[in-house]
Formats: structure tokens, C-alpha cells, sequence
């Protein structure tokens, strides 16, 4: 009966030894899978082109998958298990809910898979191993800091395009223009999306252009006066831009975003943006796929975050905040 027990606690040893290290195995390819909030948003798809040249480069296998719209948690949960199904022992994602995406996270850390966040963060940032991202609040201080001298000598009558509620990209690139633009008391540890009598008109656009025009549109008809547009992305400023065309308003309204990538530079050049913080998902694409590649060799999980960079990006400098032009925009628009 020992003899047998032993035999049974000996296999269960080997079972589990060998499971770790399969992560380790230098001859097995690594499988690694990537999963984008929507495969349409230009943004995603270069993160995409960025995982994929990584894999070739480095041997890996990568599978991905997306949700069907920003917002969308239950897409994200089903690529993610049939990524698991498949074999994968690295998932990279950007996640649509913050916290709705957690248990299917915690369910693939338990199992032994290594979960690196992109872009985005969870809530709370422990659901994951490791961030790799821009610094969202300061790519928003940036744009503020900007658009506070691209306006000055005219009373500020601001609308912000935002995300959706209670993202945290949207709440930190949100408070990080205000702080930027000069409003007290807000910080990059401020929890809630500030609102108040600094902004004229606050609206959702779920980074989408059609949803910006719509934004804007109700925004001028609560309050026609509005002379400076902040925009959660490239996207919604465009569409931010098309409503102020409409009606003739194009030329004297300063819209700033985030993003900096290739159409949005180029919108930066033609006068449809002011500036724009400029990010690059291929880098972080890249840098995931490759730590993937690392864990499957070594059995070593990256942890924290690692900020990715960001830079500001303008047609026409201002004083006292550092920036570059639209050249460099687009020689390193996301893919720096």
C-alpha cells in the first residue's frame, strides 16, 4: 500500500515537473497568442504587424483574436480560452473591460501562462504579470500643456471626446489633459474621470470617428462657443473635425489627441489636429512576444510595467513645451 502511495506521489512529481518545464523546453515552439480590443481600429492592427514580424524573427508561433467592438469582454474571454485550447503559454492583451476580463486572467496565471497587458492596464494591474504601455496620463499632460498656449489670450470653452466609463486609458489620458491644460488637484493617481466647470461638454465616442462627429455635434449644440476639443484618439478627432467643418468652425477650434499614427500625423499636417501624443504599439507588440519567446525558454515570467514612450507631436511648436514635427511623426508613427 506505501509502496503504492509513493509510486502515485512520485508520478504526480514528474507530472508537474514536467508541465514547468515545458515552458523551458528550448525545442518546442513557443505558442503565443494576442489579443486586440477590436481588428479594425488602425491602432491594433499595427500592434498586430508588430507581434507578427516578432514571431517570425524569433521562431514563435502567435494566434490572435479580438473583441468585435471596443467594450467588448465576452469576444476577449472566448479568444483567450481557444487560445489556451490551443496550446498557448504567453497571452498579450489589451483589455476591453478592465475588470470584467480578471477571472479568465487569473484561470490562465493559475494554469502557469505568462499575461502580459498591452497598451491598456486591468483593474486592478496585479490581474496581469506584466504592463507594457505608454504612460497615458503624461501622453494627456502633454496635449494640455500644449493646447494651453496653442489658445492663449482666449477664454478656454473645452469639450473632451472621451472613451467610455471607467476605462482607465480614457480616465488617465482625460485628467492627464486637465492637469496638463493647468486645472488643481488632479494627479496620475486620481481614480475617477474629473469633470466640472473646466469643461463645457464631456461625451463618449468609444475612440470611434463616426460616434467623434456625433460627440461634437452635441457638444456645439450645448454650447456653441467651444473653441478647444480634446480627443481620446486620432479617430474621434477627425470625426470631432468633420462636425466643426459643417458649420464653418474648423479653422478656429484647436483640437488635440493622442495616438500619433500614420492618418493622424498626416492629419497633423493638414491642420485637422493641433498635436497629437505620439505612441507606438509595435514596440510593444514586439517587446511582448519576445518576453513570451524568453518565459518559453528560461520558465522566467517578466513582471511590472515598462513604459513604452511617448512623444508630442506638432506642426507648429509652441514656447515651453518640448515637441517634434510631423516629419519625425511620421517616420516612427507606431512603429518606433
Amino acid at each position: 500500500m506505501e509502496h503504492r502511495k509513493l509510486t502515485a506521489a512520485l508520478a504526480a512529481t514528474l507530472a508537474a515537473s514536467a508541465a514547468f518545464g515545458a515552458h523551458a523546453q528550448t525545442g518546442a515552439q513557443p505558442v503565443i497568442g494576442l489579443i486586440t480590443k477590436t481588428e479594425t481600429n488602425p491602432f491594433f492592427v499595427k500592434m498586430k504587424e508588430g507581434a507578427q514580424a516578432e514571431a517570425k524573427r524569433l521562431g514563435a508561433k502567435l494566434l490572435t483574436g479580438a473583441g468585435r467592438t471596443d467594450g467588448d469582454n465576452a469576444g476577449q474571454v472566448t479568444a483567450l480560452e481557444n487560445m489556451l485550447a490551443a496550446g498557448a503559454k504567453t497571452i498579450l492583451i489589451t483589455p476591453n473591460n478592465a475588470q470584467a476580463i480578471i477571472p479568465a486572467l487569473k484561470k490562465a496565471r493559475d494554469a502557469g501562462v505568462l499575461v502580459i497587458a498591452l497598451d491598456s492596464p486591468t483593474d486592478p494591474v496585479s490581474g496581469v504579470d506584466a504592463l507594457f504601455a505608454t504612460n497615458n496620463y503624461q501622453a494627456g499632460v502633454l496635449i494640455g500643456q500644449y493646447a494651453k498656449r496653442a489658445i492663449a489670450g482666449k477664454t478656454p470653452v473645452i469639450a473632451t471626446l472621451d472613451l467610455f466609463p471607467g476605462h482607465p486609458v480614457g480616465i488617465a489620458r482625460h485628467n492627464g489633459f486637465l492637469a496638463g491644460f493647468g486645472v488643481k488637484g488632479i494627479t496620475d493617481k486620481t481614480p475617477n474621470q474629473v469633470t466640472g466647470s473646466a469643461i463645457a461638454c464631456a461625451q463618449d465616442t468609444f475612440g470611434d470617428q463616426a460616434k467623434g462627429q456625433t460627440a461634437m455635434e452635441n457638444c456645439l449644440q450645448k454650447n456653441p462657443n467651444i473653441n478647444l476639443v480634446y480627443t481620446i484618439n486620432e479617430p474621434a478627432a477627425a470625426g470631432a473635425y468633420q462636425a466643426l467643418k459643417a458649420i464653418g468652425r474648423e479653422k478656429d477650434v484647436v483640437i488635440v489627441s493622442v495616438d500619433g499614427g500614420c492618418a493622424g500625423v498626416r492629419n497633423v499636417t493638414a491642420g485637422v489636429i493641433a498635436a497629437t501624443s505620439q505612441q507606438y504599439p509595435l514596440k510593444m507588440a514586439a517587446m511582448g512576444v519576445k518576453a513570451g519567446v524568453d518565459y518559453a525558454k528560461t520558465g522566467k515570467k517578466v513582471t511590472g510595467y515598462v513604459d513604452t514612450g511617448v512623444t508630442l507631436v506638432a506642426a507648429k511648436a509652441v514656447s515651453g513645451v518640448k515637441s517634434s514635427d510631423t516629419k519625425f511623426g511620421l517616420a516612427n508613427c507606431w512603429g518606433k
